[in-house]
């Protein structure tokens, strides 16, 4: 059974953390969700979030040696900044999933069958080439391209974490990047 409890963020302080602790299993899980309509863009904003995608360097070959230089920038960051990279990744991948990309993507390919995986990723590769390249597709889906996919995009929030925390990130962020999560825009 969860226990919901609802703050006021001026509430939480150390003592209201020495109670949970005092009245809680130290097994328990706590969840944090900040229910505020600007999201902590004060805190990270989309800017930040497109410099921490200017920072792969395509100049390595292999995936790990690309995403580093953005994995370490977002591992320099307070905790929250994390959470909220990975959120703005999300809003840009689901922004992405659209019947209409879906269909040039798949024409360009040559298939029949959609991929939800392959479209994924290439809505990676989209995000990873940076803001100007994604403003441009997400406006003109007839540009979407194919033959191109950057799955290690989205392992980047999870390697800062590990450094940070030591440990896996275990976090859903705001949107679902899922093929076909984006139910409006299949219709």
């Amino acid at each position: 059974m969860a226990t919901i409890l609802n703050i006021s963020i001026n509430d939480l302080s150390n003592q209201f953390i020495q109670d949970l602790r005092a009245n809680f299993d130290t097994k328990a899980k706590v969840e944090i969700r900040v229910q505020e309509n600007n999201h902590g863009k004060n805190l990270f904003s989309e800017a930040q979030f497109w410099n921490i995608i200017e920072q792969l360097d395509w100049s390595k070959k292999e995936y790990k040696a690309i995403i580093t230089p953005a994995v370490l920038a977002l591992s320099q960051m307070p905790m929250p900044c994390i959470y909220l990279f990975k959120d703005y990744l999300s809003e840009k991948l689901y922004r992405l999933d659209t019947r209409q990309h879906a269909t040039v993507f798949l024409k360009k390919e040559e298939e029949d069958f959609l991929s939800a995986d392959d479209f994924l990723y290439v809505r990676c590769a989209v995000v990873a080439e940076g803001k100007v390249f994604y403003q441009k597709i997400l406006e003109k889906a007839s540009e979407m391209p194919s033959g191109i996919a950057f799955e290690p995009l989205l392992s980047i929030a999870n390697e800062a974490y590990k450094i940070k925390m030591n440990k896996n990130l275990e976090y859903s962020p705001t949107y679902n990047c899922e093929t076909k999560s984006n139910k409006a825009a299949w219709l």
